[in-house]
């Protein structure tokens, strides 16, 4: 027997003896259902298209940690080691838009609900949305903020980068942002985005999902239903002050103060309070009380129904103002319960 015939022979016996894992590759995992699992990654296995605002992680100068630092202070550290200029001087990006989750029902936009779980984890109550979960939205400045900002709003309502320009630029009086602090931006608001357990799903979705995962049910339903259980776009419609203010708002039900109490001190105070965020100072003093509730029925910047309905408008020379609450964002009712707190304290 030759060298080349030995040496095939024992090749092969030695394939017969090797582990049966050794001979095939590796089986490609079955995607599984995991609570902690990012929802751009469950929707991807569904068959959904990567949103359009992935950030731009080549850009020199992107990063997370600029994007953190632009978000909660209003400036970082440029690429080239320098301070970065403020985006604005009036506000930075928190004194409207909080970083946590708001809502207990992420498909529901839902003020009151949303009053009584930011206040349960001490959470301000705020005009903006909220930036956890911005990121899997499709749609910005929806409904009535085309008549705030016309043409703007066009160019921002399906592109999350002009979003942004638009409020550093409009919303908080600033400047333009650099390419590579949109992208920092957006690099950080892809750390807040919802993950599986945000949407509360049934143990019957869940086993659903598991099921499609595998290729064992239908994707497209899958992913239709995973889009019932948070919201796309955040509704904005905007209303009117009550025609008659010394009357307020008709309600059905009577208002309640404890309410009251919750959004003045997670809502009004968190910008007024030493002037924060505003030129215009409260704080629990009696004085704040029977200031505001003085100018209740009046048509002034200070009457409550005015300043939550309309926003102020920037004074000459100060570009600072209020933004305003969208129904969605604070409803009538609620408006009551502020007023007859402030009626309460007032008369203490």
């Amino acid at each position: 027997m030759n060298k080349a015939l030995i040496l095939f022979t024992g090749l092969t016996a030695l394939l017969f003896l090797l582990p049966a894992t050794q001979l095939a590759p590796e089986p490609t995992p079955t995607p599984s259902l995991q609570d902690d699992m990012p929802l751009s990654d469950l929707l991807r296995q569904l068959g959904e298209a990567p949103a359009i605002h992935q950030a731009r992680m080549d850009l020199p100068g992107v990063s997370v940690e600029r994007g953190r630092e632009l978000a909660t202070m209003g400036y970082t550290t440029k690429p080239s080691g320098k301070r970065s200029k403020r985006i604005s001087r009036f506000f930075v990006c928190t004194a409207c838009h909080n970083l946590e989750r708001e809502d207990p029902d992420l498909s529901r936009s839902d003020p009151q609900a949303r009053l009584k779980y930011t206040a349960e984890r001490q959470m301000p109550f705020l005009q903006g949305t909220t930036f956890y979960g911005l990121v899997n939205r499709r749609s910005f400045y929806n409904d009535d903020y085309e008549k705030k900002y016309g043409d703007l709003v066009k160019l921002a309502r399906h592109n999350l980068r002009a979003a942004i320009q638009l409020c550093a630029v409009e919303c908080s009086q600033g400047r333009e942002l650099d390419p590579w602090e949109v992208e920092s931006l957006l690099a950080y608001f892809w750390t807040l985005e919802l993950k599986v357990s945000d949407l509360n799903l049934s143990a019957d979705e869940k086993a659903m999902l598991e099921k499609a995962l595998q290729g064992k049910a239908d994707k497209s339903s899958a992913l239709k239903m995973v889009h019932q259980h948070y919201l796309l776009g955040s509704p904005a419609s905007f209303v009117k002050p009550p025609e008659n203010r010394k009357e307020g708002y008709a309600i059905q039900q009577e208002a309640e103060p404890e309410n009251g109490r919750l959004i003045y001190q997670n809502g009004c105070l968190h910008c007024h309070l030493n002037q924060r965020f505003s030129q215009f100072n409260l704080d629990e003093n009696p004085d704040s009380f029977r200031f505001l509730r003085k100018h209740i029925s009046r048509y002034s910047r200070y009457s409550i129904y005015q300043v939550i309905r309309y926003g102020t408008t920037p004074l000459p020379g100060k570009k600072a103002y209020m933004p305003h609450y969208t129904l969605e964002r604070m409803s009538n009712k609620q408006i009551e319960d502020l007023r007859a707190f402030i009626e309460w304290q007032a008369s203490l």
